[in-house]
């Protein structure tokens, strides 16, 4: 055999070599393929079977995959379960870290229509904004016909609605102008119920606040003054802490950095408490019932204040295990104790 043929023959035995092992590669890498079998969480019926999906994958690139099948069901609208009872995964989960096996078994669950957060803040800032109003200037047939379209003499009345009407003015410029939103959703129905709880509370006021038979707070003058002084106290600090956390981005729903306060001494809070912007949403709510000597306003500001207490507790919480080094000192919203 000459040397022409002799490298013929070790190229062509080098060139199915090659083609062996790459083809014992691709043999290996798609035995290492997940299939997803995906079933409605509640019938148990199949939705759709999912082949040759990367071990890497996210329940994010999931849910994405569903979605191609199901455009119904984007992916804010699903929650994925490995079953009935346990907790939805978290998008940035990956496959192959669950315990699950080569062929998985995912339980989606349709969460309903989605709504981002920006336009659930706005949704419950409009309402109660617009329906206190309209006690305030009386329409007929709230308090009968005589007292159609007219307003209390009152100043304390006039006052509260000045106060209120800016709280909520206030809320939708920060709303709109300040707030960072995480990419997470609402569903429709969760929304229309909070909606209908906070404009269910501001009518209960407002009624009362605004009837003809009205009685004025005991104290009189210095008591309606030395709440509206409270509350404007507040509200220029919850405008002051809310442009402190503007400046921490935010990585998915948990904060990028710790939100230290400044030379505005409206954020001195920021000193004792992780949730300064609660602390003074609670101190305006009270300061507002003082002010109007009010009992629907009394219980409002309780139950807001018992909300914001759960809301609070689990920032803190958020922080504490994001941060190792954490300022030890704060508490949730109540310096030194809460």
């Amino acid at each position: 055999m000459d040397l022409r043929n002799l490298f013929t023959v070790a190229h062509f035995i080098k060139t199915r070599c090659q083609h062996g092992l790459t083809a014992g590669v691709s043999k290996d890498k798609s035995y290492v393929f997940f299939e997803v079998d995906v079933r409605d969480a509640w019938t148990k019926t199949q939705l759709c079977f999912l082949d040759k999906v990367e071990p890497s994958a996210t329940v994010a690139d999931i849910k994405n995959l569903i979605h191609k099948r199901y455009p119904r069901l984007y992916p804010s609208r699903q929650a994925l379960k490995l079953n009935p009872d346990g907790r939805a995964l978290r998008d940035d989960e990956i496959l192959e870290d669950l315990p699950v096996g080569t062929t998985a078994t995912l339980l989606c669950q349709d969460l309903g229509p989605q709504l981002g957060w920006a336009m659930v803040f706005l949704a419950e800032s409009i309402g109660p904004l617009l329906i206190y109003l309209l006690f305030f200037f009386r329409l007929p047939y709230i308090y009968g016909l005589e007292y159609g379209y007219t307003i209390s003499h009152y100043k304390v009345v006039k006052l509260a609605c000045i106060c209120h009407t800016f709280h909520y003015t206030k809320k939708l410029l920060e709303t709109i102008f300040l707030y960072h939103f995480s990419q997470g959703t609402l569903s429709l129905q969760t929304m229309t119920l909070n909606c209908l709880y906070y404009c269910g509370l501001t009518a209960w006021q407002a009624y009362y606040i605004n009837h003809p038979l009205y009685t004025t707070p005991s104290y009189g003058y210095l008591q309606w003054m030395c709440a509206m002084a409270v509350f404007l106290i507040c509200e220029i600090g919850s405008f002051s802490t809310h442009l402190v956390l503007n400046r921490i981005k935010c990585k998915e729903s948990r904060p990028a950095g710790i939100p230290y306060p400044t030379r505005n001494p409206f954020t001195w809070l920021f000193f004792f408490v992780s949730c300064p912007n609660y602390t003074y949403e609670v101190g305006a709510c009270v300061s507002f019932a003082v002010m109007t000597q009010c009992l629907p306003a009394a219980l409002a500001s309780f139950l807001g204040f018992v909300q914001m207490i759960i809301w609070a507790r689990v920032k803190h919480r958020t922080y504490i295990q994001q941060f190792p080094n954490y300022p030890e000192l704060r508490t949730a919203i109540i310096p030194l104790l809460l």
